[in-house]
C-alpha cells in the first residue's frame, strides 16, 4: 500500500497509508526522489496561510484542507510503471508518496542529461524563471537578488548568464557566499546602489527595504517572497515616488501576460528542466538527503534548519538503479 507524508497539525506530521486511486486515463508512477520547498512548507507546517489564500495556495494533487490535515508538496520525481511510457522518468507536481497514480498529462519526462536527484528543483526552477520574465531582465542591466535561499540564487544563475549584466546575489547570511562562488555568481553582504532591477527573495521586510533601498531612477523592484500570514512594514519616503521605482509582485502560478499567448505551465516546467541539466554546479543547492521512512521523524528538523536550502527525500526504489 502507497505512503505518503500528511501534515496533521502546527508542528506535526505523519506517514499515512494511501490508497492510489482508479482510471483508465491515470498512470501509476513509483518515486526515487522528492524535495522539501522550505519556504512554503514552513508556512504549511506552522498553520500559516492565511484564510483568505487557501484556495488559491492549493498545489496540483494535493489531499486534504488548509490548516489541517493536508498532504502538501510540489516537487516529485519517479518512474512511470504503467502506460505507453512505462519505463520513463518523470516530474510530477506530486506531495511527499512513495507511490502515485495521475493522468499522463501531469508528467513531464526528464532530459536524457538531467539527473534524476537534481531533478527534485524543477518547481523552484519554474518559480525562478517566471520571476526573472517578471523583472524585465535584459543585457547590460545591473541585477540585485536579495536573498540567496533556492529561489533567490536560481534567480541570480539565470541572471548572471545574460550577456553583459551585472549581478549580485546579496545575503546577510556570509555563509552564503560559498553557494555563491559554486554558482560562479557575484556575492556580498549588500546589494550595490543604482540598480536597474532588485529582485527580494529573502522573505523579510529589511530584505525588500534593501531592495527598494538599492533600486536607481525607474528601476523595477520584483518582490518574489510569499510571507503567509504575517505582515511587512516599509519606508515608503526618501527615494521610492521622487525616484518612481516600481515594485511589482511575482507569483508562479500565473504566467506573465506578455508571455502567457505563447507560453503554457507545461512549455516552461519543460524549459525549467532543461535549464537544471546544462550546469551540473545546480547541485549546489541540494543542502542534505534523507530517506522517506524518517521523514516524519525528520520533517520538523529540516524545516526549522536555516541552512537548509533544498533538501531531499531519497525513496527505496532509488537505489536499485534508473
Amino acid at each position: 500500500m502507497p505512503t505518503a507524508l500528511w501534515i496533521t497539525g502546527k508542528n506535526m506530521s505523519a506517514l499515512r497509508p494511501e490508497e492510489l486511486p482508479a482510471g483508465n486515463d491515470l498512470v501509476e508512477v513509483e518515486t526515487l526522489f522528492s524535495g522539501i520547498s522550505r519556504g512554503t512548507e514552513s508556512l504549511v507546517f506552522l498553520g500559516a496561510v492565511p484564510e483568505s489564500e487557501r484556495e488559491r495556495m492549493r498545489c496540483p494533487n494535493q489531499a486534504g484542507d488548509f490548516p489541517f490535515p493536508v498532504k502538501y508538496g510540489y516537487s516529485n520525481v519517479g518512474r512511470i510503471k504503467t502506460g505507453p511510457r512505462a519505463g520513463e522518468i518523470a516530474f510530477c507536481l506530486f506531495p511527499h508518496q512513495d507511490r502515485f497514480a495521475v493522468p499522463d498529462t501531469d508528467l513531464v519526462t526528464l532530459p536524457a542529461n538531467l539527473p534524476p536527484a537534481r531533478a527534485v528543483l524543477a518547481a523552484n526552477m519554474e518559480t525562478a524563471l517566471n520571476i526573472v520574465w517578471d523583472a524585465r531582465a535584459a543585457p547590460g542591466d545591473r541585477i540585485a537578488v536579495i536573498g540567496a535561499g533556492v529561489v533567490g540564487a536560481l534567480c541570480a544563475w539565470l541572471c548572471h548568464r545574460i550577456p553583459g549584466a551585472e549581478v549580485t546575489l546579496a545575503d546577510v547570511n556570509a555563509a552564503r557566499r560559498v553557494l555563491a562562488e559554486r554558482l560562479a555568481v557575484p556575492f556580498a553582504s549588500r546589494p550595490p546602489a543604482d540598480c536597474d532591477i532588485a529582485i527580494h527573495a529573502s522573505a523579510s521586510e529589511a530584505g525588500l527595504q534593501s531592495a527598494l533601498d538599492c533600486a536607481g531612477r525607474e528601476a523595477r523592484i520584483v518582490e518574489a517572497s510569499w510571507y503567509g500570514d504575517r505582515r511587512a512594514e516599509l519606508s515608503l519616503g526618501a527615494n521610492f515616488h521622487a525616484g518612481r521605482l516600481k515594485l511589482v509582485s511575482s507569483q508562479v502560478g500565473s504566467i506573465p501576460a506578455a508571455r502567457a499567448a505563447r507560453w503554457d505551465f507545461r512549455r516552461r516546467l519543460s524549459k525549467a528542466l532543461d535549464l537544471l541539466a546544462s550546469d551540473q554546479s545546480l547541485d549546489a543547492l541540494i543542502s542534505g538527503t534523507s530517506e522517506f521512512a524518517m521523514l516524519d521523524r525528520d520533517y520538523s528538523k529540516i524545516l526549522a534548519d536555516p541552512a537548509t536550502l533544498c533538501h531531499r527525500i531519497s525513496y527505496p526504489q532509488a537505489s536499485e538503479g534508473h
